[in-house]
């Protein structure tokens, strides 16, 4: 049994952020976001964690809940990969469910400091077609004094579909849309990206990041993305 325990880690994080992103997409409007997660590691590469986060202003509401397992191991001396899948669900956030999916991402990593992945995506409440895809490259640089330098770029499809006034019938279940004024297009492919400074000390650690999407039609009803989002978090 003392073996055991040696051979696993269990870590925690909550966190403080202005808002959620996903993927360019803001799933929450901008205010405070209370986040929490947990993951249990083993010695053999999997890992296997759950998140939820809140609004602080209602608290008793999860805008968003994540599970997922994940699967790491050595390419070469500087090379790792790792399988990841993941649920994601937005249980009290109407404006998201279109966002719920099963997601299965192949990462590969570069010392840590280049990860180029490549993702399946199934969608929960989709409209249309549930299968889609997303490639994203992320970049991260050690700088001085504890901070670091984190961008990184992505493409994927949209997960709503968006629709033009004047047609028919394109009436949708998350209330983004007017019932018999809107007529339905195909989903979008769009890029998005970020760039950001991050400070890290001990536990704890901040990041703000410049938020940026190309390409993507704004729902109406839904959230305006940010162009900024700072988030604060302590590990343990």
């Amino acid at each position: 049994m003392a073996a055991h325990a040696q051979a696993t880690n269990l870590n925690g994080t909550v966190a403080l952020s202005s808002q959620l992103v996903d993927r360019g997409q803001a799933v929450t409007p901008q205010t405070a976001i209370l986040q929490g997660a947990g993951s249990y590691s083993f010695a053999t590469g999997w890992s296997v964690g759950l998140s939820a986060s809140t609004e602080v202003r209602s608290p008793d509401r999860i805008s968003e809940a994540l599970a997922q397992a994940s699967r790491s191991w050595s390419l070469a001396a500087d090379w790792q990969a790792r399988a990841v899948l993941a649920y994601y669900d937005y249980p009290s956030n109407a404006h998201a469910r279109a966002y719920n999916r099963v997601e299965a991402t192949f990462d590969w990593i570069y010392r840590d400091v280049l990860t180029f992945g490549l993702s399946a995506i199934y969608g929960i409440n989709t409209e249309g077609s549930r299968l889609r895809g997303a490639a994203d490259v992320d970049f991260h640089w050690p700088l001085p004094r504890h901070f670091s330098f984190s961008a990184g770029v992505g493409v994927t499809r949209s997960a709503v579909t968006p629709c033009n006034a004047g047609g028919q019938g394109c009436a949708s279940s998350y209330g983004y849309y007017q019932p018999g004024y809107y007529e339905p297009v195909p989903a979008e492919t769009y890029g998005y990206g970020h760039a950001g400074l991050i400070w890290s000390m001990g536990s704890w650690h901040m990041e703000l990041d410049r938020v940026l999407t190309s390409g993507l039609t704004h729902p109406p009803g839904g959230f305006d993305t940010a162009p900024w989002v700072a988030t604060i978090s302590y590990s343990f």
